[in-house]
């Protein structure tokens, strides 16, 4: 193709493979927001509803997708909006006292504050890249932690109701479906995700990056 250098005909894609699972975690995600429209409270349907825009603004942003520019004002506009109701869902999660869920999402936001970081920190910064890698896997662990205390939760004993089963359990799938997710954006945005090469004009393949 004119005017595409070399670099980018060779450059590897992401494996079909991955791309499929990625976007099958979208759906399930997106399946999530109409759980809680039906059995979550107004809180976590906010709160649901938004992380999900903003990952669809984010796979945008770093999917190499061809968008006119005259789209861009109004999609910073939604990512506005979207990061707006997130604070507003960490405000009533506090006024609930739902300590669990403010937890988990005030984590959230520290993991999405270590993504920006990563993204602008300097490439030659390998000592900051690695204590920020650190402190975001802490985080994953600490997610990890809130997903088996709600399937704990979910569990149940004799004074458990089957509402408060039912609401825990949903948020127990809730967070591992987050979780895959954002593992699986660390290994795009990193350049840790399988790849498959594509074939250069002379009929040869370029090395698995």
């Amino acid at each position: 193709m004119p005017g595409v250098s070399a670099e980018a005909t060779t450059k590897p894609r992401p494996d079909r493979g991955f791309v499929v699972f990625r976007w099958l975690v979208y759906a399930l995600l997106a399946g999530d927001v109409v759980l809680y429209a039906r059995f979550g409270r107004a809180t976590e349907l906010l709160d649901t509803a938004a992380w999900f825009v903003l990952l669809l603004l984010f796979e945008w942003e770093t999917g190499g997708w061809n968008l006119p520019s005259r789209w861009r004002p109004a999609l910073h506009g939604v990512r506005a909006l979207a990061a707006f109701a997130v604070v507003m869902a960490c405000v009533g999660y506090a006024l609930e006292r739902v300590w669990l869920d403010f937890a988990n999402e005030m984590v959230w936001l520290g993991v999405i504050a270590l993504l920006e970081l990563e993204v602008r920190l300097p490439a030659d910064a390998i000592r900051l890249h690695r204590i920020r890698r650190a402190m975001a896997l802490a985080l994953y662990l600490a997610l990890v932690g809130f997903m088996l205390t709600w399937a704990a939760m979910g569990i149940g004993d004799e004074a458990a109701s089957r509402e408060s089963m039912r609401a825990a359990w949903l948020d127990a799938w809730d967070a591992l479906l987050w979780l895959v997710a954002f593992v699986a954006i660390e290994l795009n945005v990193f350049g840790l995700a399988p790849s498959r090469p594509r074939r250069d004009p002379r009929g040869t393949h370029s090395p698995r990056s």
